[in-house]
């Protein structure tokens, strides 16, 4: 039987979704010691892991390139890809928030213009709101666009919120809780059915 192949992130999901295929009974044991390399047999070819940068992740799991994948809910948000989100695995648990300085707090409700990694996340945020906002995306440390006076606030994950304090801001909003996610493509769904099923049982009995 072909092996179920599986996209993890690189990032800050890495070492929990690690643990949790290692609790739900796959040897995880080559990725432990992963140097360079991007994609890794397990259990004698019964699973293949590819480590992908989180953004990417459910691209990869929409167009089939992998069967199952975990991933950041703040990115299945922003990337809006057809697939299937089938468990909350608890772990990675931080907040998306509108941060800025603290004299915004008392006014909040101008035009503002927004540093951001989530374009489509903070466009439809505020818009549900109602609020008049320009939306500049950023790839780097958001948290310099209200500091060096390109924007006024920023969107973005907040977990500790001490990068936040260590720049002056402060959270204005919560937007939503982010956890990490297990996502299946939705043919794999079909033709790897029993394998997947199997996999899917095994990590939920271990996500806490």
């Amino acid at each position: 039987m072909e092996g179920i192949k599986i996209g993890l992130t690189k990032g800050r999901l890495a070492e929990g979704a690690i643990e949790l295929l290692t609790k739900a009974g796959i040897d995880c044991s080559p990725l432990e010691e992963k140097g360079r390399r991007l994609v890794f047999d397990l259990d004698n070819g019964r699973f293949q892991v590819i480590l992908l940068k989180a953004a990417d992740v459910p691209t990869y799991v929409e167009h089939g390139v992998v069967d199952i994948g975990i991933v950041g809910k703040d990115v299945l948000l922003e990337e809006e890809k057809q697939l299937y989100e089938v468990l909350d695995l608890k772990f990675g648990k931080c907040k998306l928030a509108v941060a800025g300085k603290t004299h915004l707090q008392e006014n909040f409700n101008k035009h503002l213009r927004v540093a951001t990694k989530y374009p489509n996340i903070a466009k439809g945020y505020f818009a549900s709101k109602g609020q008049s906002v320009e939306i500049i995306k950023q790839e780097g440390s958001v948290e310099l666009a209200p500091l060096m006076g390109l924007t006024d606030v920023i969107v973005d994950i907040v977990e500790t919120g001490k990068t936040l304090r260590a720049n002056g801001l402060v959270v204005l909003e919560e937007i939503t809780d982010i956890t990490a996610r297990l996502v299946v493509n939705r043919v794999s769904y079909k033709t790897k059915n029993e394998g997947l099923l199997k996999l899917i049982s095994a990590i939920e009995k271990v996500a806490i």
